[in-house]
């Protein structure tokens, strides 16, 4: 889809860009190649697309398998992916919302900023068997995913992706690049699943978020609010842990140590 087929599709169907929802669409159709050629689709792959939006990667997608499912949350958007693409489940709702019972192999996601983190934590917590994750999030936000222990941007986040698997910065991608232009630098970013992801569930993305609820406060205090003192306790010394630490100051590896050993 280019600049034109977009601008001609929103004066028929009478759409209007949703700011509520963070929609831009992409209208530059050698990104759109160069985000699908990185899914590495197989015919047989089930493939979930977050937030599709006019259909810009979606319509690509689905002429390489027919087991695409998009979930939608604008009303009117859904309604006309329905109407246009014949062979993929389109599903109108609130993504963090949704239900699924199928394990999709390749996740992709325009994810506006104001969800980025929420999303991406249901998709490693609920989703983690996919082989591969490609998103387009906003350039400044890479700082909360691609980052170490005792930096400020450390966090429940930064965790599950390196948990997850191998990430890469693949490019960047202009304002320019969007029908309505938003403001600031947007990249396309990638994960490839390890077998450090079998940890991943929605129940270990608790136990990081519980570890993190009061950051300045020592590490135990947080845990304490969900397990006994006396096996937070054996839990340190079996991991070497000293008691003062900081959630902060753990790597992602003692963070699974230590939620096995609590478990």
């Amino acid at each position: 889809m280019n600049r034109e087929t977009i601008r001609n599709i929103m004066n028929d169907e009478g759409i209007l860009p949703q700011s509520k929802f963070g929609q831009n669409f992409l209208c530059d159709e050698t990104i759109i190649k160069e985000i699908v050629d990185l899914c590495g689709i197989k015919r047989e792959d089930r493939i979930l697309e977050i937030g599709p939006g006019l259909g810009s990667i979606t319509y690509p997608i689905s002429e390489l398998t027919d087991g695409l499912t998009c979930v939608e949350i604008d009303h009117g958007l859904a309604e006309y992916l329905s109407a246009n693409i014949s062979n993929a489940a389109i599903v109108n709702c609130d993504f963090l919302k949704y239900e699924n019972c199928t394990d999709p192999d390749v996740i992709v996601s325009n994810i506006p900023y104001y969800v980025m983190t929420d999303i991406m934590k249901k998709l490693f917590g609920e989703f983690s068997k996919a082989r591969k994750m490609i998103f387009m999030v906003e350039d400044e936000a890479i700082a909360r995913i691609d980052c170490g222990p005792n930096t400020k941007q450390y966090g429940p986040l930064a965790i599950l992706c390196s948990i997850y698997g191998t990430y890469n910065y693949e490019f960047k991608v202009p304002h320019t690049a969007f029908i309505p232009q938003p403001r600031t630098t947007s990249a396309v970013i990638s994960f490839v699943r390890n077998d450090s992801a079998d940890i991943l569930s929605p129940d270990f993305v608790r136990f990081l978020n519980s570890c993190f609820s009061m950051r300045r406060k020592m590490l135990r205090k947080n845990l304490a609010q969900t397990s006994p003192s006396e096996k937070i306790s054996e839990a340190f010394i079996r991991l070497g842990l000293n008691e003062n630490v900081r959630a902060e100051e753990l790597n992602p590896n003692d963070f699974c140590g230590l939620y096995n050993a609590l478990k």
